[in-house]
């Protein structure tokens, strides 16, 4: 371990808001949506496009998931989406986003057609 790995500090990975990830869904490369939450909760709202892996089944499927490409992780208000990028950023995922305050505020700020709970 040389001196500049001693002293690494692994800060929480990025958050995106719900609006500048509605703003990357329309670019030409949009980010990969990785929803971590439960099948039950997947089926009543979801963003379209997005990917269920519940965050207890991540560590058996990473191979399912691509380290190059950029993923936004996304659960209900935020928190197990954050328990999940920090896994994978543990496991070399270097291109990752938190979708901060989750489906709710997607929800609340840019479709208000996906139900909340």
């Amino acid at each position: 371990m040389n001196k500049v790995e001693k002293y690494k500090i692994n800060m929480p990975v990025q958050q995106i808001s719900p609006t500048d990830l509605n703003v990357k869904l329309q670019s030409d490369t949009p980010p990969f949506l990785l929803d971590v939450r439960e099948p039950y909760e997947f089926a009543y709202a979801r963003i379209a496009g997005s990917v269920l892996i519940p965050l207890h089944q991540i560590p058996e499927r990473l191979d399912e998931l691509d380290a190059e490409q950029d993923i936004v992780v996304i659960c209900h208000h935020g928190i197990r989406s954050q328990q999940a990028a920090s896994f994978l950023e543990h496991h070399s995922f270097r291109k990752l986003l938190n979708l901060q305050g989750g489906i709710d505020a997607w929800s609340c700020e840019c479709d208000a057609s996906v139900p909340r709970y």
